[in-house]
């Protein structure tokens, strides 16, 4: 899979593995055949949670200006206040697909300042506007705020979206004794994932990661964290790829760019942390 990623804040500078991937983009040819692209975005005003019309226009430019048409691949694009970047490269999918997130939070609020996209409200925007879209399934989502958004949107006009999207709550991901836990991820995945994965409407699929899905021991993010684990998270990805396309895997959920450590991680830390689970990651769907 070729491997694109998007620097917005500067936060990869201290992850040995993504600056081995930014030096071979250095090194390598640019153009359609580039195997490895990384964009410096740091210069494109208001992106940060929310992303205007003026920084859409300038990111698609940087994308087209990089001789990349279509989706594929994986995509790294810094932390969960860019996770709408997922809308732009599902923007991109010419194909009927389901979209599979992992995120401990739906990212279905309503728009609260026009039709900006936001962090917060990207999912909802896809499906809104994406005509390649079947469905949606958000895996992780902590249990409350699945009820929040559900409430929500079951008031306004948008109460029919809800037909298309399926939540796994993060309650529902692990159906077994804690105790048990480690040794049982297969039993897990089986009792979490299989029952909606036969109704998935399309062959393919796109796959948007957020880390703050995973427990802190796997990664350090800049949202609060479920409790999934990075082994669950490839089994079920590598269930989804057994008997579906997967067109693109996005993935988010760095620190903070000024993270200055917390109850779990110092700083050095959190970016070995996320480091060593980007490079897993990576190497995971490599060999898919």
């Amino acid at each position: 899979m070729m491997i694109t990623v998007q620097d917005f804040s500067g936060v990869y500078a201290e992850q040995p593995f993504m600056q081995g991937l930014r030096k071979s983009a250095d090194q390598s040819s640019a153009g359609t055949d580039a195997q490895i692209r990384w964009m410096d975005c740091t210069g494109i005003p208001s992106t940060d949670c929310y992303c205007d019309d003026d920084a859409v226009a300038a990111i698609r430019k940087q994308i087209a200006d990089a001789g990349i048409t279509d989706a594929h691949g994986i995509h790294f694009f810094d932390n969960g206040n860019f996770h709408y970047m997922s809308k732009i490269w599902t923007d991109m999918v010419q194909e009927p697909f389901d979209l599979v997130v992992f995120d401990h939070h739906p990212d279905m609020q309503v728009p609260r300042f026009g039709n900006i996209l936001s962090c917060g409200g990207w999912v909802l925007e896809v499906m809104k506007s994406n005509p390649f879209l079947q469905g949606v399934t958000i895996i992780g989502v902590t249990d409350h705020l699945v009820d929040e958004i559900r409430a929500e949107l079951s008031q306004t006009c948008d109460a029919k979206i809800l037909d298309k999207v399926t939540f796994i709550k993060e309650s529902e991901l692990y159906q077994i004794p804690g105790q048990a836990r480690n040794d049982a991820i297969a039993s897990t995945v089986q009792t979490s994932w299989r029952p909606w994965s036969r109704h998935l409407e399309s062959a393919s699929l796109y796959i948007s990661i957020d880390k703050d899905a995973l427990s802190p021991a796997y990664a350090a993010t800049n949202w609060d964290q479920g409790s999934l684990d990075v082994a669950a998270l490839k089994e079920i990805i590598a269930g989804l790829a057994a008997s579906h396309k997967i067109i693109g895997v996005d993935i988010c959920g760095e620190r903070a760019r000024d993270f200055a450590g917390d109850e779990y991680h110092t700083v050095q830390e959190a970016d070995a942390l996320n480091d060593r689970t980007n490079r897993e990651l990576t190497e995971f769907l490599q060999n898919l």
